[in-house]
């Protein structure tokens, strides 16, 4: 074990193990054998900490739509246009500005219009990549040279290297020099270059990559943005409720399967399931025409999951009695065309439940149950599907604290006086961070163990419908807005949270429960979409709360005003972005046609925020303090 002493560092004091330090610092010295080797990484190390943090772009609620997610990330939520205009605003006009923002969000589909245009000219190229040259040489300022090239696409990193560092000397040497590098770059490959160097522009524009919540359902290219996210070079997830669905569904949940493949149906989104993640909708298909010969094909395949659905849900409710969700067991209450919710008689608009066997409600029929095995056997084995989602598990959480900001999709439950509802669904009462942490252990659980754990696999259709679910947050009335006209039926009873959360009292409790600052700390929020039609604002709380989900969805854009909010904190401060829809990919590049955005700053810094004043600032002082260590160790010898 070895005996402990008190170690005095430049910024700190540890007690450490004298045999574990020692072998610490022996590792670290095959890195940097010499005195000379560590002074150097530490003036390196030391001149990060001084350098401006790198820009954060936080989305939420993406929904499948990927033309609109693509065009932000490629845009940068505004930061590349905003470059491009102050660079080049008394040079260029405003067409020929778009032209180059255009370019950089889609290099490849932007130079095959202007080849085919006959633009693409040895001046168009020359003009061009001088320019491209000097819009990623501005965005560079704020990192090292060893980041910057790290980040430059491999084939390229020298000659982009060359071009970034260009300097004018007495007898013209480099311009000469950077002029004979552009001359065989147009006469080889220059469209190869452009691509790479508008992503290079692109990754420096943002450092890091925040998703909060909800890629998935209503769009029809879920499976397309989680490519695109896979391609990141540095981002995080915190799972939202539709996520937690599809994560469910792999598992091998069958409620969670019924509801992602209804909500397909509904949303006219099952090219997803069947072209994205090779999940075959024709037994559902077969079974649901036999069974109901007078609807539509997709209504009786709506119709028959619907059912399906229903009856896996109430097998999970009966045998989950902690979950406390009995008010969701109306397929056994219909009678005579009505049914009894929320102590109320309705009227139905469909009495057609041949399926439903009134003494035992929530039992499927062998042909439910052959359609149900079979969709489960097809989301289980689903190649792509396991890969996205092992992806979501990798990158993705619950919640993340970073750079002194928290990050959830949904809610942090609370109860009517304002306090940290306690949760027993999972056989233990647990409240606020606590709740959130072991929820997160058993979704990770009943991925990674799911032939195990019936009740970890359950758990995950709780998280997407659960009456104190972090990710939901509302009692989510499906049955009666499916099978009742009366609208009163369909009143979904929020979580207090979201009467709360307008307080920078709640706000300041929920950062302290889970170690931040409540006086410089924020809440980043997503799922609730903000009504601007109807005079809802983001930003709550005096500045504590943002919420960001402003309707990506096409679907509610009618609801929201908007097609989205995006937030960006770089060193300077906060920005909330709004954007106007979307129209497509195609006419933005015909017409150099970019999202239209307002930008709201929420806060701005006294003075630039620093490295050192980030989580990374933290690990690299931590680092610094090591070395520093490790030089006394090698000058005691």
């Amino acid at each position: 074990m070895g005996f402990k002493i008190k170690l005095i560092t430049q910024n700190s004091e540890r007690v450490i193990a004298v045999t574990e330090r020692e072998k610490y610092l022996k590792l670290l010295s095959e890195k940097y054998p010499t005195a000379r080797a560590v002074t150097r990484e530490i003036i390196n190390l030391t001149a990060i900490l001084n350098l401006p943090k790198g820009t954060e772009h936080f989305m939420s609620d993406l929904h499948g739509e990927y033309e609109a997610f693509c065009h932000i990330l490629n845009n940068c939520s505004g930061v590349v246009r905003e470059k491009v205009d102050m660079l080049y605003r008394g040079e260029l006009s405003h067409e020929d500005r778009k032209s180059i923002c255009t370019l950089i969000y889609y290099p490849k589909e932007k130079l095959h219009l202007i080849r085919k245009a006959g633009e693409n000219t040895d001046s168009w190229y020359r003009d061009t990549i001088n320019r491209l040259i000097e819009i990623a040489r501005t965005l560079s300022s704020k990192y090292t040279r060893s980041k910057v090239r790290k980040a430059m696409p491999e084939d390229y990193s020298y000659i982009i290297d060359e071009l970034l560092h260009a300097q004018k000397d007495e007898d013209d040497n480099q311009i000469i020099y950077h002029k004979k590098i552009l001359d065989t770059l147009i006469s080889l490959n220059p469209d190869d270059f452009i691509i790479e160097l508008s992503g290079l522009i692109k990754r420096l524009a943002v450092d890091h990559l925040h998703i909060v919540g909800d890629i998935f359902d209503r769009g029809e290219s879920a499976d397309k943005i989680v490519d695109l996210l896979m391609s990141c070079h540095s981002l995080d997830i915190q799972w939202g409720n539709h996520d937690i669905l599809y994560m469910g569904a792999a598992c091998g949940s069958k409620a969670c399967i019924a509801n992602v493949v209804r909500n397909c149906v509904k949303y006219k989104t099952v090219n997803t399931l069947e072209s994205g993640y090779g999940i075959s909708l024709r037994s559902l298909a077969l079974f649901a025409q036999k069974v109901y010969k007078n609807k539509s094909p997709m209504d009786a395949a709506l119709k028959a999951i619907t059912v399906i659905q229903f009856k896996c849900e109430g097998q999970v409710v009966l045998r989950r009695p902690e979950y406390d969700m009995n008010d969701r067991l109306l397929l056994g209450k219909i009678k005579d065309g009505k049914v009894e919710a929320v102590g109320k008689i309705y009227e139905l608009n469909d009495t057609d439940f041949p399926t439903v066997n009134p003494d035992s409600p929530y039992e499927l029929t062998a042909e439910e149950t052959a359609v149900i095995d079979e969709l489960k056997s097809a989301f289980v084995n689903s190649v792509r599907l396991k890969k996205h989602i092992a992806f979501l598990y990798k990158t993705g959480s619950m919640y993340k604290r970073h750079n002194s900001n928290l990050l959830y999709h949904g809610c942090v439950p609370l109860t009517e006086s304002g306090e940290f509802d306690e949760v027993l669904c999972l056989n233990k009462p647990l409240k606020g961070k606590a709740f959130l942490d072991e929820a997160d252990a058993v979704a990770r659980n009943a991925f990674f163990n799911r032939s195990k754990e019936l009740r970890d696999i359950d758990f995950m259709w709780y998280l997407w419908c659960g009456k104190k679910s972090p990710l939901c947050g509302r009692n989510i009335k499906t049955f009666e807005r499916a099978f009742i006209d009366d609208k009163s039926a369909w009143n979904e009873e929020k979580n207090p949270y979201y009467k709360f959360y307008e307080t920078e009292k709640t706000c300041e409790m929920i950062l302290s429960e889970f170690g931040l600052d409540s006086k410089t700390s924020h809440i980043v929020n997503g799922h609730t979409p903000v009504r601007t039609v109807k005079g809802e604002l983001p930003i709550r709380a005096g500045g504590k709360l943002i919420v960001i989900d402003g309707g990506f969805c096409e679907a509610y854009h009618n609801t929201t005003g908007i097609a989205g909010y995006t937030l960006i904190y770089n060193s300077h401060g906060l920005r909330l972005k709004a954007h106007e829809p979307f129209m497509s990919i195609s006419e933005a590049l015909k017409e150099n046609k970019d999202i239209h955005s307002s930008s709201e700053i929420i806060e701005t810094e006294d003075k630039r925020v620093m490295v050192d004043e980030t989580d990374n600032g933290e690990r690299i002082q931590r680092d610094i303090d090591d070395l520093y260590d490790l030089l006394k160790m090698m000058k005691s010898k």
